[in-house]
């Protein structure tokens, strides 16, 4: 991935100097690619250190544990996914909405297949490892909407305090996620027919709800 969020919320040093930045994002790397080879429950500071060529000692001076390092890895997914969102809506005029959407989906997929260890965490470790799914689902709604509120017919200014909005996406998100999590349980690369009907879903309640 080879970058770092500059506002990680859970880092015990956040790096000043950019050797330090690289180290910190070489140790995510490694967290993310020993998370597709062995799952959550196997994965250690000890390997993790391994896999990135650093002392453990650097792993423990960013992370007290393990779950802290997953979650600044869900933290940076969630920054380049935001990131690679923007760049495809600012290509697509506003009010176009079913246009935004696709993009907003396809993204997340290409992410999904391509991204180490994003296939098991994406923007957080499911239910029980950490808090309820639902959490993660508004963080990520909250982020989309401001991204959106253009293209689903807000102004940008105070998108976020629209609740209204908030709502609407919220709602795309969760059944999103139920769907697509399906999709990938029957197929690695996600079965074709029920991303298809996640798309028509998305698009038919928006329709609703946008008039």
């Amino acid at each position: 991935m080879g970058n770092v969020s500059r506002a990680h919320t859970n880092l015990r040093r956040v790096p000043v100097q950019q050797r330090s930045a690289d180290r910190l994002a070489r140790i995510l790397d490694a967290g993310a690619e020993l998370l597709d080879g062995g799952g959550y429950e196997q994965l250690s500071t000890r390997a993790v250190a391994g896999r990135a060529g650093v002392p453990i000692g650097s792993v423990y001076r960013f992370f007290p544990n393990k779950r802290a390092l997953v979650d600044a890895l869900a933290e940076r997914n969630l920054q380049v996914y935001a990131e690679r969102v923007t760049g495809r809506l600012a290509e697509i005029p506003e009010q176009e909405w079913r246009a935004a959407i696709d993009a907003v989906l396809d993204e997340y997929l290409a992410m999904k297949r391509s991204v180490p260890g994003f296939a098991l965490v994406d923007f957080g470790l499911p239910v029980p490892v950490t808090g309820p799914l639902d959490d993660v689902n508004r963080l990520v709604a909250a982020r989309l909407a401001e991204l959106l509120s253009g293209h689903l017919g807000q102004g940008r200014d105070g998108a976020v305090d629209d609740p209204g909005l908030l709502r609407t996406v919220l709602v795309c998100v969760q059944a999103a996620d139920a769907l697509l999590q399906l999709a990938f349980r029957a197929d690695p690369e996600g079965d074709p027919d029920l991303i298809s009907e996640t798309r028509i879903l998305l698009q038919a309640y928006l329709a609703g709800v946008l008039g």
